[in-house]
């Protein structure tokens, strides 16, 4: 094996720490597929992701409830010295809480206290910053017979001895060209193998095959690896390949790896010994497909939700939730196990609130569609046929004949933050986003001055929040259809966010409960308990606790940072506590909206418990410092407009201009960038790559950069001047 690639500081609390259950240290990470499967009886631990194999994110802890959670109060922090995206939820195992951070780092905590015990950190290669597209983030990590796992945002799988946090062995998930992969998702135990997935699928100019590879757990040995989508030119294909094949275009460009990645959560049935995983958008976006209902477009296994067989790495099954998506409606959102009464009988299911607006229920040994139920506003698709397939409104859906009004958004009904399954309630607790975009082929649409956006794709995403205007758009994209008058239902133009309480057996919503509105942010996912509470932050800060059956909103407790990831909650010494991660970053990198617009940014863990503080300590606010004046601006309107239509292609997925936001915002020429020499050296040589700015040498030129940089100038000439005018300067 590989010599270890990381780094590990161990503290010397940790020679002294004895576990809330009495275990020596010897006994540190210990989970096991008995323990596992008899998680109930444990109800202290949160041995997996989701807590227990179900995935559920429900807790039979009932010492906070729903009468005494008004009582709840700040704990204990721990701040991890980062400013990005912080997306999971810890792991308690015998007293120690184990945290997954940006990049793969991991941190292992006194789970009464916070005192840290070592932390590990991958030192990941920052090139591939770029194929993550969705911020340098961490979705989970596992706890298996005295290892931590985790993988890093350069596909390195790492087993760590969850004592020391030293490597115990390293592997990289990666096979043939690396370029544009990335490593978001939590790797997940599947019987004597840990599985784990990539991102990518729209990165560089053409995306990246998507598949997910399984290692010996106990030694890294690789097992097998599964490809969820075909290859253009593949001399031997598997059966799957085979069928798969004959959905897409055979005369597609080839240097489009196809998409279908799995980026997020997987799941696992030790009874069936079969793994799950959704599947992302294919790449490009808008292809040919055939809107008669048939199967020739459909891009499998693409926007599907695969079950393998966890031994061999076989297709046991898989179910298409958006065949031929050209809406970005991934199927990667998380999957949740689960037994319902169905009819009056017993069924174990699989659930997913997909990106796509549809609730559904699949039997999890065959992959049967059970049911498929809107839970939120829609207007791709008018329903189901007799064989679970969504029929799409075209007058609606096809950009192709030009641009649309879409819902759900891109963003999705729902997206990465994971819902929770409550069976005591026998409810689903979905943070859903209630929204649509605006679908451009710029390639097609008449007036349009760019060519070449989203990722080589040449589609548009325009999610018109408060912000949006067509005065600022059409210019650059042509002419855009007009939402109609507001009605006070859909179609209309906003963003609003909710916690909605989702009957699965019934098919319908019980509650509702607003989160955010007007801005283009993902609130926190769900936590549900035993105590009939649910948990959930908020992107403006706010950590809510609401009563499962009826959404009353029981305590809200300010934080200072913005929540996107799952809370969970554990127990040690006869005390319950609820943990949670906070950060704002992954796809949407702006802080409008979200705590950030006030205080810095700052990566933590925050825990509660009854009779906490009163209030929780808050990062420093942000100061926002004045734009010094720019350099002269020698480029033409032309070169600037062409520094334009790039920036829209290559930059404002992270960079947002005038705004705060976790990406510097390049219009203020700070960090040396007020320098041509120091802006190409960055861009086109990797500068900044250690920081996690990719390099564009493979995609933009030397005039390119150029003007970008004339844009950029010339944006900051706008803001100096304004600010001037603000201070009542000439």
């Amino acid at each position: 094996m590989a010599p270890a690639k990381g780094t590990v500081c161990v503290v010397s609390l940790l020679a002294l720490f004895t576990s809330a259950s009495g275990a020596s240290t010897a006994a540190f990470g210990n989970v096991d597929a008995s323990r596992m499967s008899h998680a109930d009886q444990e109800p202290g631990q949160w041995m997996a992701n989701g807590r227990d194999a179900g995935a559920g994110y429900y807790s039979p802890l009932a010492r906070i409830n729903a009468t005494n959670v008004s009582r709840l109060g700040f704990a204990w922090q721990f701040k991890t010295g980062t400013y990005r995206g912080m997306e999971a939820t810890p792991l308690v195992v015998d007293g120690v809480l184990y945290v997954p951070g940006i990049w793969g780092a991991v941190y292992a905590l006194d789970a009464a206290s916070g005192a840290p015990l070592w932390s590990f950190d991958p030192h990941a290669d920052p090139a591939f910053a770029r194929g993550a597209g969705n911020d340098i983030v961490n979705r989970g990590l596992a706890v298996w017979k005295g290892r931590v796992y985790v993988v890093s945002t350069d596909c390195r799988l790492f087993a760590l001895d969850a004592r020391t946090g030293k490597t115990d062995w390293q592997v990289n998930s990666l096979v043939g060209d690396k370029r544009g992969y990335a490593c978001s998702g939590a790797p997940q135990i599947a019987g004597h193998v840990v599985v784990v997935g990539n991102a990518g699928g729209e990165s560089g100019k053409g995306g990246v095959r998507g598949y997910v590879s399984a290692f010996d757990a106990d030694s890294g040995a690789f097992a097998w690896r599964f490809y969820t989508v075909p290859a253009v030119h593949d001399e031997h294909p598997t059966p799957e390949m085979q069928r798969a094949a004959a959905t897409w275009d055979p005369s597609r460009d080839s240097s489009f790896g196809g998409g279908g990645t799995v980026w997020d959560e997987l799941a696992y049935d030790p009874d069936l010994d079969l793994v799950y995983f959704g599947t992302g958008n294919a790449a490009p976006y808008n292809a040919r497909r055939d809107w008669s209902g048939g199967h020739s477009g459909d891009r499998l296994y693409a926007a599907s939700i695969v079950a393998l067989r966890a031994a061999t790495g076989s297709m046991a099954w898989y179910y298409q939730t958006t065949p031929g998506d050209i809406w970005d409606y991934d199927a990667t959102a998380s999957l949740v196990l689960a037994t319902l009464q169905i009819s009056g009988h017993p069924r174990r299911v699989l659930m997913q609130a997909n990106k796509n607006g549809y609730f559904y229920v699949l039997d999890r040994r065959t992959g049967q569609p059970i049911s498929a139920t809107p839970y939120a506003y829609m207007n791709w698709s008018t329903g189901m046929d007799g064989a679970f397939r969504p029929i799409v409104d075209r007058a609606h859906a096809d950009y192709d004949a030009g641009p649309k009004i879409v819902y759900p958004s891109a963003v999705g009904a729902h997206s990465w933050t994971p819902m929770s399954y409550s069976p005591a309630s026998g409810l689903v607790y979905i943070p859903t986003v209630d929204t649509a975009n605006i679908l451009v082929d710029v390639r097609k649409n008449p007036g349009s001055r760019l060519s070449d956006v989203d990722q080589g794709t040449g589609v548009m995403i325009i999610i018109p929040d408060s912000t949006f205007s067509y005065g600022v758009w059409e210019p650059l994209v042509g002419a855009l259809p007009r939402f109609p008058t507001p009605s006070g239902d859909p179609p209309r133009n906003s963003v609003r966010a909710a916690l909605e309480a989702w009957d699965p057996v019934k098919g319908k919503r019980v509650w509702s409960q607003r989160t955010s509105e007007d801005t283009q942010v993902l609130d926190g996912g769900a936590l549900s308990t035993a105590g009939n509470v649910v948990f959930a932050g908020r992107e403006d800060g706010r950590f809510v606790a609401y009563d499962a059956r009826t959404g009353k909103i029981l305590k809200t407790i300010d934080t200072g940072t913005a929540v996107m990831a799952a809370p969970m909650t554990y127990e040690v010494d006869g005390v319950q506590y609820v943990s949670v991660l906070a950060g704002h970053g992954g796809s949407a990198y702006a802080l409008a909206g979200t705590a950030g617009m006030r205080y810095i940014n700052e990566g933590r863990v925050l825990t509660f418990k009854l009779d906490g503080a009163a209030a929780v300590p808050r990062p420093a606010l942000r100061e926002q410092r004045p734009v010094h004046e720019p350099p002269s601006q020698a480029a033409s309107r032309e070169v600037i407009a062409s520094g334009e239509s790039l920036y829209f292609t290559y930059c404002s997925r992270c960079h947002v201009l005038g705004a705060p936001a976790i990406t510097p915002d390049l219009s203020r020429l700070e960090d040396g960038i007020d320098s041509l020499d120091v802006f190409e050296s960055i861009v086109l040589k990797g500068t900044l790559l250690p920081m996690g700015m990719p390099r564009f040498d493979d995609t933009l030129s030397e005039p390119d950069a150029r003007a970008l940089h004339a844009y950029f100038v010339a944006q900051a000439w706008n803001a100096y001047r304004m600010q001037t005018r603000d201070d009542g300067r000439p």
